[in-house]
């Protein structure tokens, strides 16, 4: 999947290193400025989670997505399968067969993990990863970044220049909305929130806190290989990681809950228990 940044979500948010095109490419005109003297338009929740989901429908038409009994999907089952509602929000999630590093959460709760992460990441990171996009989600960046993807999208065509309401969009503008996104950005102080929200999920639900900060050092260390000048380039306007490993540990510190964290193995294979044949009782001779 193409990306633009570390950490951007709606449709793409907590890892990005690969420059691989899993995901729409519409080209450069997808991605075209925002036309001057537009009427602006009220943008609700409801009306980012419609949108969100019928861009995931399509995100998900082009991209390779593992089946019931992939093991990766038996896997995401396990770890998240009891999540199936957070922040009042009904949740439902796939993942994604690419080696890109990556997941994303949208506002229909939509949650998309990439087999790359889960790859690297055992359980607890996994979860991690996942309540840092729902935080994303549960905060509204999620939302805002729909309407601003909406916007760019839409007025392509001006489907929305001269109205106060969501217009609905085409199959070709619903591919637009995915590729406008990969082009946004959260702040600093979006990026942190969805961090602590990543944190008091762990810590509300019973994980291992010291996961979050497991999962920032994994980011860490990434970034000083080969990836390293990208990753430079595309956190310019992100905490740095080995920082907000720093705050993950500070607050399990404080809370009492610090514990150098150790990985755990991480087992994507589909496992198949066999029924042992019952052999007939051998009878005896008299």
């Amino acid at each position: 999947m193409k990306t633009k940044s570390i950490f951007p979500l709606l449709l793409i948010a907590f890892l990005s290193f690969s420059k691989t095109n899993a995901q729409i490419n519409l080209g450069e005109r997808a991605l075209g400025a925002l036309q001057n003297g537009v009427a602006s338009f009220t943008f609700s929740d409801e009306d980012a989670a419609n949108l969100s989901r019928e861009a995931v429908r399509k995100m998900d038409s082009v991209n390779k997505v593992a089946g019931p009994k992939d093991g990766y999907t038996l896997r995401l089952n396990r770890v998240f399968g009891k999540h199936s509602s957070e922040n009042g929000l009904k949740l439902n999630y796939k993942v994604y067969l690419t080696k890109d590093v990556n997941a994303f959460a949208t506002a229909d709760g939509s949650v998309r993990v990439f087999s790359g992460l889960m790859d690297i990441m055992d359980d607890n990171e996994l979860l991690a990863v996942i309540g840092h996009e729902i935080g994303h989600v549960a905060n509204h960046d999620s939302r805002d970044a729909m309407k601003a993807a909406y916007r760019k999208a839409a007025l392509i065509n001006a489907a929305a220049s001269q109205s106060d309401k969501v217009a609905k969009l085409t199959d070709s503008q619903l591919g637009q909305i995915g590729s406008a996104i990969l082009d946004s950005k959260y702040s600093r102080k979006q990026e942190s929130e969805a961090d602590a929200y990543s944190y008091d999920f762990m810590k509300r639900n019973g994980y291992d806190v010291n996961a979050v900060e497991a999962a920032f050092t994994i980011l860490a260390k990434m970034s000083e290989g080969s990836e390293s000048n990208f990753l430079t380039q595309m956190m310019s306007s992100h905490p740095d990681p080995v920082s907000r490993a720093e705050t993950a540990k500070s607050k399990a510190e404080a809370d009492g809950l610090y514990k150098k964290y150790t990985q755990k193995p991480i087992n994507n294979k589909a496992t198949t228990t066999k029924t042992p044949v019952k052999k007939a009782p051998v009878k005896k001779k008299k």
